[in-house]
């Protein structure tokens, strides 16, 4: 345990057969967790997670021959914590940096819910460093932005349930951290599917999971990237950011999509469409929340290891 203000950055450095290291990107250094050799793949988390939620496609994408290497976002885990940067542009600046950083020309990028739209973001803003793209839980963020407008009742209803309370100074920080982080666990199970909540998996993530949203600043980090997204679309950097992310991806895109997810639609990720100029692939999961990764390990990462081959 670190301080009072609770566990130290470090403490999310669990081990493994991978290797964690810092890597100096876009002027913030990121913590990275990297296993196996051969193309590079760079994994993105979500929130409320950091790198662990990809501990099983990193053992599965190395045994398959490829470089994985897993990154804590800005403001999570035992990367930098600066206090701004938690816009788009700069995410994918991050990413970016990392993959130059790395020493490749281009890497396969996979993205999960925040780490998603930040791969679709790279792919628009640096299409040359993105050698193919797969999205798991997150929609292009045009695709959100027309779904916003034009399904209030679905879409609107599903993002309001929980990004407009992230919008309130303080209050939402000071309830991640509450009793040991209790409210990451009542999201992780209101978001899951069913089945993978009653599993020692399930119980696993939760506890690291509520352990590093109490690392000083992580709570406040990880609301700012919501707080950008709402506040972006009444400013004029939303619109330019709107019409950067107009070009097409002309790399392969796979989208991968639990059936039951409650934050993101199936309907609203298969908009994205309209925004992949190159081979799409949609695989929808039955009976699965917003965790595919997490709650169908060996059937994601078997679909990631064809489609990164591809």
């Amino acid at each position: 345990m670190g301080s009072r203000g609770g566990p130290e950055p470090s403490s999310v450095r669990l081990p493994g057969p991978w290797t964690h290291r810092d890597v100096s990107a876009n002027g913030i250094r990121l913590h990275v967790a990297e296993y196996g050799q051969g193309p590079l793949v760079v994994l993105l988390h979500g929130f409320p997670e950091f790198w662990w939620s990809w501990r099983h496609q990193l053992i599965g994408l190395a045994d398959a021959g490829f470089r994985a290497v897993a990154v804590d976002l800005r403001g999570y885990g035992d990367s930098d914590k600066p206090p701004r940067g938690y816009d788009l542009w700069t995410l994918a600046g991050d990413v970016a940096g990392l993959i130059r950083a790395l020493g490749e020309p281009a890497a396969r990028i996979v993205g999960h819910d925040w780490g998603g739209v930040i791969g679709w973001t790279v792919a628009a803003l640096h299409p040359r460093l993105v050698h193919s793209l797969a999205v798991l839980a997150a929609p292009h963020p045009l695709a959100l932005r027309a779904a916003l407008a034009t399904d209030p009742r679905g879409q609107g209803r599903a993002t309001a349930s929980y990004a407009l309370g992230f919008q309130v100074p303080r209050r939402p920080e000071n309830s991640l951290r509450a009793d040991d982080g209790a409210r990451v666990e009542t999201i992780m199970r209101e978001w899951s599917g069913e089945a993978w909540t009653q599993t020692d998996d399930f119980a696993e993530a939760v506890a690291h999971n509520r352990s590093a949203i109490r690392i000083p600043a992580v709570a406040h980090c990880s609301l700012e990237y919501y707080r950008w997204a709402m506040r972006s679309q009444l400013r004029a950097e939303g619109r330019r950011f709107a019409a950067a992310m107009a070009r097409p991806a002309r790399m392969p895109v796979l989208q991968l999509h639990g059936a039951d997810d409650p934050c993101v639609l199936e309907s609203t990720v298969l908009r994205s469409r309209r925004w992949a100029a190159g081979p799409f692939t949609h695989h929808p999961f039955d009976a699965t929340g917003h965790f595919p990764h997490e709650e169908r390990p060996a059937e994601t990462t078997a679909l990631l290891t064809k489609f990164l081959r591809g």
